[in-house]
Protein backbone atom coordinates (compact mmCIF):
# COMPACT_ATOMS: atom_id res chain seq x y z
CA UNK A 1 0.00 0.00 0.00
CA UNK A 2 1.18 3.87 -0.68
CA UNK A 3 2.12 5.94 1.13
CA UNK A 4 -0.66 8.47 0.21
CA UNK A 5 -3.33 5.53 -0.03
CA UNK A 6 -2.07 5.19 4.40
CA UNK A 7 -2.71 8.89 4.53
CA UNK A 8 -5.94 8.85 2.62
CA UNK A 9 -8.58 8.73 5.61
CA UNK A 10 -6.64 11.37 7.90
CA UNK A 11 -6.51 13.57 4.96
CA UNK A 12 -10.39 12.92 4.19
CA UNK A 13 -11.10 13.85 7.95
CA UNK A 14 -9.26 16.96 7.93
CA UNK A 15 -11.54 17.92 4.50
CA UNK A 16 -14.94 16.69 6.29
CA UNK A 17 -13.28 18.94 9.83
CA UNK A 18 -12.50 21.81 7.99
CA UNK A 19 -15.80 21.25 5.47
CA UNK A 20 -17.74 20.65 9.13
CA UNK A 21 -16.05 24.06 10.21
CA UNK A 22 -16.81 26.35 7.82
CA UNK A 23 -20.46 25.26 7.46
CA UNK A 24 -21.31 25.30 11.06
CA UNK A 25 -19.42 28.77 11.38
CA UNK A 26 -21.33 30.18 8.90
CA UNK A 27 -24.69 28.65 9.96
CA UNK A 28 -23.45 30.84 13.19
CA UNK A 29 -22.22 33.91 11.31
CA UNK A 30 -25.77 34.02 9.39
CA UNK A 31 -28.49 33.49 12.72
CA UNK A 32 -25.97 36.20 14.61
CA UNK A 33 -26.98 38.51 11.01
CA UNK A 34 -30.39 38.06 11.66
CA UNK A 35 -30.63 38.66 15.20
CA UNK A 36 -28.62 41.75 15.10
CA UNK A 37 -31.37 42.89 12.12
CA UNK A 38 -34.02 42.07 13.97
CA UNK A 39 -33.26 44.11 16.92
CA UNK A 40 -32.07 46.70 14.48
CA UNK A 41 -35.37 46.44 13.44
CA UNK A 42 -36.99 46.46 17.02
CA UNK A 43 -35.46 49.50 17.48
CA UNK A 44 -36.29 51.75 14.81
CA UNK A 45 -40.15 50.11 15.54
CA UNK A 46 -39.93 51.35 19.16
CA UNK A 47 -38.65 54.58 17.48
CA UNK A 48 -41.30 55.12 15.91
CA UNK A 49 -43.67 54.15 18.09
CA UNK A 50 -42.81 56.63 20.90
CA UNK A 51 -42.44 59.31 18.23
CA UNK A 52 -46.20 58.62 17.18
CA UNK A 53 -47.11 58.61 21.11
CA UNK A 54 -45.14 61.74 21.95
CA UNK A 55 -46.45 63.69 18.93
CA UNK A 56 -50.39 62.45 19.97
CA UNK A 57 -49.86 63.05 23.40
CA UNK A 58 -48.96 66.90 22.78
CA UNK A 59 -52.17 66.80 21.02
CA UNK A 60 -53.92 65.57 23.91
CA UNK A 61 -51.71 68.07 26.36
CA UNK A 62 -53.26 70.68 24.34
CA UNK A 63 -56.92 69.29 24.67
CA UNK A 64 -56.47 69.34 28.23
CA UNK A 65 -55.43 72.79 28.18
CA UNK A 66 -57.84 74.26 26.22
CA UNK A 67 -60.41 72.09 27.81
CA UNK A 68 -59.51 73.85 31.48
CA UNK A 69 -60.09 77.42 29.57
CA UNK A 70 -63.42 75.97 28.52
CA UNK A 71 -64.08 75.01 31.80
CA UNK A 72 -64.01 71.13 30.80
CA UNK A 73 -61.52 69.98 32.39
CA UNK A 74 -58.92 70.79 36.09
CA UNK A 75 -55.86 71.07 34.52
CA UNK A 76 -54.16 74.33 36.34
CA UNK A 77 -53.00 75.66 33.05
CA UNK A 78 -55.51 76.59 30.93
CA UNK A 79 -54.98 77.95 27.26
CA UNK A 80 -57.64 79.60 25.28
CA UNK A 81 -57.78 77.84 21.73
CA UNK A 82 -56.48 81.66 20.26
CA UNK A 83 -53.77 81.29 21.95
CA UNK A 84 -53.41 77.68 21.57
CA UNK A 85 -53.90 77.44 17.65
CA UNK A 86 -50.43 77.62 16.68
CA UNK A 87 -49.62 74.95 18.86
CA UNK A 88 -52.00 72.72 17.62
CA UNK A 89 -50.97 72.96 14.50
CA UNK A 90 -47.38 72.29 15.26
CA UNK A 91 -48.77 69.15 16.79
CA UNK A 92 -51.17 68.57 14.03
CA UNK A 93 -47.93 68.92 11.61
CA UNK A 94 -45.96 66.84 13.41
CA UNK A 95 -47.97 63.79 13.54
CA UNK A 96 -48.00 63.37 10.00
CA UNK A 97 -44.17 62.16 9.54
CA UNK A 98 -44.37 60.49 12.79
CA UNK A 99 -47.73 58.17 11.45
CA UNK A 100 -45.79 57.23 8.25
CA UNK A 101 -42.77 56.11 10.13
CA UNK A 102 -45.17 54.18 11.72
CA UNK A 103 -47.32 52.98 8.85
CA UNK A 104 -43.86 51.90 7.29
CA UNK A 105 -42.09 49.71 10.17
CA UNK A 106 -45.46 48.77 12.40
CA UNK A 107 -47.52 45.98 12.27
CA UNK A 108 -50.56 45.75 11.34
CA UNK A 109 -52.13 45.79 14.98
CA UNK A 110 -50.18 48.49 16.27
CA UNK A 111 -51.25 50.53 13.20
CA UNK A 112 -54.67 49.92 14.05
CA UNK A 113 -54.52 50.72 17.73
CA UNK A 114 -52.59 53.64 16.35
CA UNK A 115 -55.34 54.90 14.36
CA UNK A 116 -58.09 54.23 17.19
CA UNK A 117 -56.39 56.71 19.21
CA UNK A 118 -55.82 59.18 16.79
CA UNK A 119 -59.25 58.96 15.64
CA UNK A 120 -60.34 59.51 19.25
CA UNK A 121 -58.30 62.94 19.69
CA UNK A 122 -59.40 64.07 16.49
CA UNK A 123 -63.11 63.44 18.22
CA UNK A 124 -61.83 65.65 21.27
CA UNK A 125 -60.03 68.80 19.11
CA UNK A 126 -63.45 68.90 17.04
CA UNK A 127 -65.27 69.13 20.51
CA UNK A 128 -62.95 72.12 21.72
CA UNK A 129 -63.39 73.58 18.01
CA UNK A 130 -66.63 74.37 18.75
CA UNK A 131 -66.07 75.13 21.95
CA UNK A 132 -68.17 73.11 23.49
CA UNK A 133 -68.86 73.65 27.49
CA UNK A 134 -69.86 69.94 28.43
CA UNK A 135 -67.57 68.64 31.62
CA UNK A 136 -69.29 65.04 31.60
CA UNK A 137 -68.75 64.96 27.52
CA UNK A 138 -65.31 65.59 27.70
CA UNK A 139 -64.34 62.96 30.89
CA UNK A 140 -66.44 60.54 28.22
CA UNK A 141 -63.73 61.53 25.71
CA UNK A 142 -61.03 61.82 28.18
CA UNK A 143 -61.97 57.81 29.22
CA UNK A 144 -61.92 56.89 25.60
CA UNK A 145 -58.51 58.53 25.04
CA UNK A 146 -57.22 56.92 27.71
CA UNK A 147 -58.33 53.27 26.95
CA UNK A 148 -57.04 53.90 23.09
CA UNK A 149 -54.00 55.26 24.63
CA UNK A 150 -54.08 52.27 26.41
CA UNK A 151 -54.34 49.34 23.26
CA UNK A 152 -52.17 51.32 21.48
CA UNK A 153 -48.87 50.69 24.11
CA UNK A 154 -50.31 46.85 25.11
CA UNK A 155 -50.01 46.56 21.13
CA UNK A 156 -46.55 47.56 20.81
CA UNK A 157 -45.49 45.73 24.08
CA UNK A 158 -46.93 42.72 22.06
CA UNK A 159 -44.60 43.15 18.77
CA UNK A 160 -41.97 44.27 20.73
CA UNK A 161 -42.30 41.11 23.37
CA UNK A 162 -41.90 43.19 26.20
CA UNK A 163 -43.78 42.42 29.35
CA UNK A 164 -46.97 44.35 30.21
CA UNK A 165 -46.60 47.98 31.80
CA UNK A 166 -48.29 50.40 33.87
CA UNK A 167 -52.02 51.83 32.58
CA UNK A 168 -50.45 55.13 32.07
CA UNK A 169 -53.40 56.63 34.86
CA UNK A 170 -52.34 58.39 37.69
CA UNK A 171 -54.13 58.54 40.72
CA UNK A 172 -53.51 61.58 42.60
CA UNK A 173 -54.23 62.64 45.91
CA UNK A 174 -56.83 65.17 46.66
CA UNK A 175 -55.68 68.80 47.09
CA UNK A 176 -56.07 69.84 50.61
CA UNK A 177 -58.46 73.07 51.30
CA UNK A 178 -56.95 73.84 55.00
Amino acid sequence: MSVFMQQLPALIGVVIGALGSYLASTRGDQARFRREQAARWDEKRLTAYADYARSLKKSVTLAYRIAAHLGNDPHPYPLSPEEAAPHLADATEARDPAGEALLMLGTPDVVEKAREWVVVVMEMEGFLRDQTHGPQAWSTMLKRQRAARERYYAAVRRDLALPPGHSGEWRLAPLRTS
